[in-house]
């Protein structure tokens, strides 16, 4: 599920190590300690920014700008709609923490945060930057413009899987307008552009013939589409077959950019850096 994961991603260590187990109940606060990939980026002049779900804390000093993000547009807690999100919000026109401070910004809530994203990357690109964009989307409550919803609706499906793939559509749209900045930019050859997925889906849809959803550790709720592209680095195309993991992306990223790692850092995760260039491990 969300939080464990999420921990996951940021240490490149076990969740278990980060005291995040479940995400609700107190189990989603991460350890102030911890060192996330933003703090070593951070470290080595980059700037950073995340735009979207947080889930490791709401409160100093686990928030995402006391942990190394030094530009941070999020909402509260798992995701909008549930108790931490402050009354009047909703996926449109959301109400969100602009560096700690509530805003209501204008929009559906994934626009907004990818438009908060784009401005951060054009007003850093000339130096390093490292963007996270962790949309709450596709997530309930099922909140998406009709617009969206209808044409899967109009193949028959339910109204529910209807609402998750115009909210996956709406993303499909914003992943669209990042490649598009970055190529305007000049900067599509040389930036790292990870996308992937922290679980399967939330109830039974179509799901590659795999086993289990989300909250189980069947294929079906652990197994996640995982996309790089680096063109400098990675031939378009390629595609490898060996199992990797959340905890793999800290110590890849780290490398890629070379990165000091920490003595005292005590990693899980394993470089894939010798899979992207191509070599049989």
């Amino acid at each position: 599920v969300c939080s464990p994961t999420r921990s996951c991603l940021m240490t490149g260590r076990y969740n278990y190590r980060t005291g995040v187990v479940d995400t609700y109940r107190g189990r989603s606060m991460m350890y102030p300690d911890e060192i996330t990939l933003a703090e070593l980026l951070a470290g080595e002049g980059y700037r950073t920014g995340i735009f979207g779900k947080w889930h490791l804390g709401d409160n100093y000093p686990m928030r995402a700008m006391d942990q190394g993000f030094q530009e941070s547009l999020v909402h509260n807690g798992g995701g909008m709609g549930q108790p931490s999100d402050p009354p009047g919000s909703s996926y449109f026109d959301p109400v969100v923490r602009h560096n700690g401070k509530w805003e209501k910004r204008k929009g559906y809530c994934t626009d907004v945060f990818m438009d908060a994203a784009l401005d951060f990357i054009e007003s850093n690109r000339t130096q390093p930057f490292f963007a996270y964009i962790a949309t709450n989307a596709p997530h309930a409550p099922l909140e998406i413009a009709d617009s969206y919803a209808a044409p899967f609706r109009a193949t028959g499906l339910d109204e529910r899987t209807a609402k998750v793939y115009g909210m996956v559509k709406n993303i499909d749209d914003n992943a669209g307008r990042l490649l598009g900045k970055l190529k305007a930019l000049g900067l599509e050859r040389d930036t790292i552009l990870i996308y992937l997925t922290d679980n399967g889906p939330q109830w039974p849809r179509y799901n590659a013939g795999m086993r289990g959803t989300k909250g189980t550790v069947y294929e079906g709720g652990i197994r996640v589409p995982f996309f790089l592209r680096w063109p400098r680095m990675v031939q378009a195309g390629t595609k490898s077959d060996r199992l990797t993991a959340h905890i793999d992306v800290l110590p890849t990223v780290i490398e890629a950019c070379g990165v000091r790692r920490p003595e005292a850092l005590k990693l899980d995760g394993r470089s894939l850096m010798p899979l992207l260039a191509g070599k049989a491990v």
